[in-house]
């Protein structure tokens, strides 16, 4: 029986999508539910599983794009699968085994060139995904583990060939094209402005390394800054409301929650995936939500809800060792705030100079709804918290003044 694979709705609105990856080869025996293609929206990656199990015969090409119903490929589920062969890899795969390190299992994509070279040599690309694991397979890589050679990071010193002039085209995803859109609209149909200041980090970073052992044993994962970070921007929403707005028309939408946006760099690109109702979780909640979710975005399997309804974003590029950007903003919302690399420097305290672990932070804001008094403050009111802990458990306010009653 002749099966034909149709593709799936993303979400409400989307038409069209393009064909990303196919995860198997053309000709192939698959199994019932293995995940056969990935195709792209301008909104999500989705991965499509075989319906039956069956000799798989495709219908469209990488990269081509299509509409959702389109048949992208047949399954003869009459077709017996190889003698002897569930799932296990070819001969000589095999054989290169015994001479590399076998890796976690992931979801890289394959350069055509490297899919040539596979394919000349009569293997699969599950075959080399049995080897290897790199976000994207080139040629070489592939020619390495054919001579049981698998590259670690390292270049031999002395002669080398020349290297290969090659240029690969490659075609934007919806994604790429949809996220290029956006942030040319903001720049055009927003009156964005930054601000800058800076964070003595030395206070969490002491917290860090004091209870940073308890706190994983106790709740399972690692204490880390941006926990720190979304907790003192909740708080300083709440005193600063029109940072969380956005514009709708004529009128300004105000929620009286906060949905967290993280900004998270995957395969494809930047997304945004959202924590809702961030003031009502712990320290701990929020890093279990942030690591569960920067995990989907690694292997594209977040969905388009865990995507969608923020009203405040946060971008690290701290992490790349960004040491200061313009962070640009996430629309509809109407502000961003950029976290950068820490970094030593000398500051005055108390009339000396002394060595500090510093951060410099930007906060950049629609100044249609946002004025520049009350972006300052925000982003004042975030420096004193992060600076002075014990604030995130008064929302903000200082203890002193609390137990007072000022």
């Amino acid at each position: 029986m002749i099966i034909k694979v149709t593709v799936p709705s993303p979400g409400e609105s989307i038409t069209q999508v393009q064909l990303a990856n196919w995860l198997v080869s053309d000709g192939d025996y698959v199994e019932k539910d293995l995940e056969i293609a990935e195709i792209d929206s301008d909104k999500a990656t989705l991965a499509i599983p075989a319906p039956e199990s069956g000799k798989i015969a495709f219908v469209v090409k990488e990269g081509e794009v299509i509409a959702v119903g389109d048949v992208i490929c047949t399954l003869d589920t009459e077709a017996l699968p190889p003698a002897g062969k569930k799932g296990e890899p070819s001969a000589v795969m095999e054989k290169v085994k015994k001479a590399v390190i076998i890796p976690d299992k992931s979801k890289p994509t394959f350069t055509p060139l490297a899919i040539k070279v596979l394919s000349d040599k009569g293997l699969t690309r599950q075959d080399a995904l049995d080897i290897l694991q790199h976000n994207r397979i080139t040629r070489k890589d592939v020619e390495n583990i054919l001579t049981g050679q698998q590259q670690h990071g390292t270049e031999s010193f002395g002669l080398t060939q020349t290297p290969a002039r090659e240029i690969e085209r490659r075609k934007m995803t919806p994604l790429r094209i949809k996220l290029s859109e956006r942030l040319v609209a903001v720049k055009n149909q927003t009156a964005m402005l930054t601000t800058f200041n800076e964070v003595n980090m030395s206070a969490i970073l002491g917290i860090k390394n004091k209870y940073s052992e308890k706190f994983k044993e106790k709740f399972g994962v690692s204490v880390g800054f941006m926990s720190f970070f979304t907790k003192a921007v909740s708080c300083a929403l709440e005193e600063f409301p029109l940072v969380n707005s956005q514009i709708d028309g004529d009128e300004i939408l105000v929620p009286s929650y906060v949905d967290m946006g993280i900004a998270v760099s995957g395969p494809k690109g930047l997304v945004v995936p959202v924590i809702r109702n961030i003031g009502s979780l712990s320290l701990a909640d929020i890093e279990r939500n942030v690591k569960e979710l920067a995990a989907k975005a690694r292997n594209n399997k977040l969905s388009l809800e865990e995507m969608t309804g923020g009203t405040f974003t946060i971008t690290n590029g701290g992490v790349f060792g960004s040491l200061m950007s313009t962070p640009i903003i996430n629309p509809p919302q109407s502000a961003i705030l950029g976290m950068h690399a820490i970094i030593d420097r000398p500051v005055a305290i108390e009339g000396k100079v002394v060595i500090q672990p510093m951060m410099y932070i930007a906060l950049s804001y629609d100044h249609r709804i946002i004025d520049g008094r009350e972006s300052v403050n925000f982003l004042v009111r975030v420096k004193e918290m992060l600076e002075q802990p014990v604030r995130l458990l008064f929302q903000g306010k200082n203890p002193d003044t609390v137990l007072l009653g000022l």
